[in-house]
């Protein structure tokens, strides 16, 4: 298939229909693991001509903004925050140059899908089910798509993510194996305390995880050291959709993020 063609005016719903497709049959290939916790490790999750874009077509270093959360306190001790991101909806990525901003929007509206979704929660059951039980299936799941960026000294201790979260995947982007050691790490808690690494992912070209978030999820990366390369990826978080509270905050946080990022772009 010719790259450009792909991504060529007018047909922005052909290509995401396209992606959406293949996305769905990588996580139905993807391999389930059940230690240390049950998870998904995938290959190939976008069609190679694709993520030779992706790559291609990276935003610049301004069009990323401070990831909030845990990373905020892993900001260097001269104020440079090593993990930055640019959320993938259509209200943040409007800024970027073309073909930039069309590629990005079938990548974002891709994950968005509903088909995505579904396609994770078949393959995820057994993790959704030890926290939400017999009616997992039925819980809602609101997706933020982000692309993150995260530069040498990006570091994040062992944890497990906050249950205002139902899904974490996340989507290795590197131009290739250069930095393979830097993959999230899934621990396991000892008795008295501590941790132990148990699995490293390799961070390898077009390759991902996913799991249900639970109290047994730790994991964590070591400090990141790749001079001047950074370490790309796509964290697709779902969270959990299920309840007025839950509701307007899903809704409310995206809302206040697009005024912040708008005046975060009038401002620079």
């Amino acid at each position: 298939m010719d790259e450009m063609a792909f991504f060529s005016p007018g047909n922005t719903r052909a290509a995401v229909t396209a992606l959406v497709r293949d996305v769905c049959a990588a996580i139905e290939a993807a391999r389930e693991v059940s230690e240390p916790f049950f998870h998904l490790e995938m290959d190939r999750v976008f069609p190679p001509e694709v993520y030779r874009q992706m790559v291609a077509l990276m935003p610049v270093a301004a069009d990323y903004r401070p990831m909030s959360g845990r990373s905020k306190g892993h900001d260097l001790a001269d104020g440079t925050h090593t993990r930055v991101k640019i959320d993938l909806f259509p209200e943040y990525i409007r800024h970027l140059p073309e073909p930039k901003r069309q590629l990005w929007t079938v990548v974002g509206q891709a994950l968005c899908s509903d088909e995505v979704r579904r396609a994770f929660m078949r393959k995820l059951a057994p993790g959704l089910a030890a926290r939400h039980g017999e009616n997992a299936a039925r819980v809602g799941m609101y997706p933020i798509p982000v692309l993150t960026r995260d530069t040498s000294g990006y570091l994040i201790p062992p944890h497990t993510d906050t249950h205002w979260k139902g899904i974490t995947v996340q989507l290795y982007l590197p131009p290739d194996e250069s930095i393979a050691q830097v993959g999230t790490i899934f621990d396991v808690r000892n008795a008295d305390g501590s941790f132990a690494h148990h699995t490293r992912m390799k961070f390898s070209p077009n390759t991902g995880y996913a799991f249900a978030v639970g109290d047994d999820t730790w994991h964590s990366a070591e400090p990141v050291d790749i001079g001047n390369k950074s370490r790309d990826s796509i964290l697709l978080t779902y969270f959990v959709d299920q309840g007025a509270l839950r509701l307007m905050r899903n809704r409310g946080k995206r809302l206040g993020n697009f005024l912040l990022n708008e005046w975060r772009y009038r401002t620079r």
